[in-house]
């Protein structure tokens, strides 16, 4: 018996050594991006990988919060490097209160968005805002995880560039 326990044990080890061997040592893809997708320099995706196309706020807030500010950061720097690009700047609310006070909660969003990245030396002139209040939002769930996702500004790329 004791050699038949013996010979499962080294048979078990020698298939965990062999599927050992034949995985890979690669790094997991952790960017959402297949290995082979190539982000073009001054592209959309480029944009939205390299500078992080949104921000969001606090619950009945269109003040930037610190997070918002380092997006808004990188977004400023990648919009000076590409000089001839332009944003529409979306503001976005969660389901609750009334339309009308959501698109106008949507418009200020979009605002201290655009304004801030004025403050970073990004020229009015290629910053636009529009505000879709409630009526766009990233997840339908009525819990607060949910409607985090849906208090946010979006940076669009409107123009200038050709992907």
């Amino acid at each position: 018996m004791s050699t038949f326990s013996t010979a499962v044990k080294l048979a078990a080890v020698s298939v965990l050594l062999l599927l050992t061997a034949c995985s890979s040592t690669k790094p997991a893809n952790t960017s959402g991006m297949s290995s082979s997708e190539t982000i073009v320099p001054g592209s959309k995706r480029d944009f939205e990988v390299n500078a992080g196309d949104r921000v969001f706020f606090d619950f009945d807030s269109s003040d930037i919060r610190p997070d918002a500010a380092a997006t808004l950061q990188k977004q400023a720097a990648w919009l000076k490097r590409y000089a001839s690009v332009t944003l529409s700047v979306e503001g976005h609310c969660d389901e609750r209160g009334t339309r009308e006070y959501n698109l106008a909660l949507g418009a200020r969003r979009a605002s201290a968005t655009k304004e801030y990245l004025i403050g970073q030396g990004i020229s009015a002139s290629r910053l636009e805002t529009i505000s879709y209040g409630k009526e766009k939002p990233m997840c339908v769930e009525s819990n607060e995880g949910c409607w985090a996702q849906n208090r946010r500004a979006v940076s669009v790329i409107s123009g200038g560039v050709s992907s």
